[in-house]
């Protein structure tokens, strides 16, 4: 048995994987990444691949970062861990905390630390209940989201996202949580709809659930600015204006997930800025240290806070958190990675790019199999068909994936979509890389179907 062989082995005795069909990790075994640099990984027989998902939609600056290596070790030398617990602190959770308020894209008063976005939106839902019981609105205690929307792994955050088969022999969700039409205009307009008026559906039907709720009892509304593992689903036209006056309405609580959009993935630093979003609670990770440390942020405006203030003056404690909360090597390094975008002006860079990686895409809507293509800055989707005309779903994509690992591609496969989110250090010649070796998977599942 060789090395790589034994890996693989190992790996199935003894690892559980997440978002994986076990019994068939069980036949075929994992695919063993072994290294990265830049936009590229290699697996453990040296293949390079480029990575066209940034891994899980993070690893921002690339798979490898000696500049962010030396942080954490100098950190790991000065103060490898102290908590943040009944009033503790340190400069590294302080100095990131001052920088996330300084560049938030709508005023903010205070910064929770956490470990992933799971935990942060997690964390956002505690305070949305904690928040309407300071304010004597202990009823509201609903959370609507949307269909297709994910907003974490924890049984709550699990339970905010409206994934059905994430949900499925997990008893979940929970009774609270409520999931209204998801605005994915290409897939579910009407003849001749356009994207104004299909959104004006989408918000009347947001209405019509509050009211039917009852607008006493929902607490929030969560959305993501453009939705990601739904298969990087762009908002129609005029949707979130439309949202946000009906949010504003009933005295809901906004809560922005810009875990995937945060920092630079959309052409501006935040989703809330592409899209004019006026969120009460921002959500963020990923990209936050590039993927290099596990660190996530939740940003609460003034409002939030003074309640939070007020109720823990009342009870004695705000009770919440968590031992790794705003640790300090994941937030030294993720500091520095907010450095590393201000010198690269990484929103500039994804404009440029993205405009060139938007200019490609587009080529590709004329292909046999691409019903859609669509996205912003560095952050799209394909919607694969077997029929332009009538919008049928490709079936099999996973075929598909495989072919483009063969193509030295990687790239995320939700559905019939593909959903691209490269590193945003990627340049103009690398993303026509990137679609060229798409373009050869897909003229070869063209031709196999055409075959069969």
């Amino acid at each position: 048995m060789t090395i790589a062989n034994s890996t693989r082995a190992r790996d199935i005795e003894y690892y559980i994987h997440p978002q994986t069909n076990l019994q068939a990790h069980e036949q075929n075994g994992p695919m063993v990444i072994s290294r990265g640099d830049g936009i590229y990984v290699y697996d453990d027989n040296n293949r390079e691949y480029i990575e066209g998902a940034a891994g899980l939609w993070c690893a921002s600056l690339g798979f490898s970062n000696e500049r962010l290596a030396k942080v954490a070790y100098d950190q790991i030398r000065k103060l490898g861990f102290y908590h943040s617990y009944r009033s503790h602190s340190h400069e590294a959770a302080i100095d990131l905390a001052e920088k996330l308020i300084q560049i938030a894209p709508v005023p903010m008063s205070k910064v929770l630390l956490q470990c992933s976005g799971s935990e942060a939106n997690d964390t956002a839902i505690k305070l949305v209940w904690y928040y309407h019981h300071a304010i004597g609105k202990p009823e509201k205690r609903k959370i609507i989201s949307r269909m297709g929307a994910y907003h974490g792994s924890t049984a709550v955050s699990i339970s905010a996202s409206g994934k059905p088969e994430m949900h499925a022999d997990f008893g979940l969700p929970f009774p609270q949580f409520r999931h209204t039409e998801n605005p994915h205009y290409y897939r579910r307009h009407n003849e001749g709809e356009s994207e104004e008026a299909f959104a004006t559906r989408m918000a009347d039907a947001l209405e019509a659930m509050i009211l039917e709720e009852g607008p006493e009892t929902v607490a929030a509304f969560f959305a993501e600015p453009v939705m990601g593992a739904g298969g990087a689903i762009l908002p129609p036209k005029t949707y979130f204006e439309k949202v946000q006056a009906i949010l504003k309405k009933y005295d809901i609580l906004f809560v922005a997930d810009e875990v995937i959009c945060g920092f630079g993935r959309t052409g501006n630093m935040w989703g809330s800025q592409t899209y004019n979003l006026q969120p009460d609670i921002i959500s963020c990770a990923k990209a936050l240290s590039a993927a290099i440390q596990p660190i996530s942020a939740l940003l609460i405006n003034e409002k939030v806070y003074k309640a939070m203030l007020a109720q823990s003056g009342k009870l004695g404690s705000f009770a919440h958190g968590y031992t790794y909360t705003g640790h300090p090597v994941a937030a030294a390094v993720a500091l520095e990675v907010l450095k590393i975008y201000d010198e690269i002006d990484i929103v500039q860079h994804v404009k440029r790019v993205g405009a060139h990686f938007q200019k490609g895409l587009a080529k590709l809507a004329d292909h046999p199999l691409v019903g859609d293509a669509r996205g912003v800055g560095l952050i799209a989707g394909l919607d694969l068909v077997s029929n332009k005309k009538t919008r049928e779903p490709l079936q099999g994509a996973s075929r598909i994936q495989d072919q483009a690992k063969a193509n030295g591609l990687i790239l995320r496969f939700i559905g019939n979509r593909v959903a691209f989110s490269p590193p945003l250090i990627i340049t103009e010649e690398q993303v026509d890389e990137m679609l060229a070796r798409l373009k050869k998977t897909l003229d070869k599942a063209h031709s196999e179907l055409r075959t069969h």
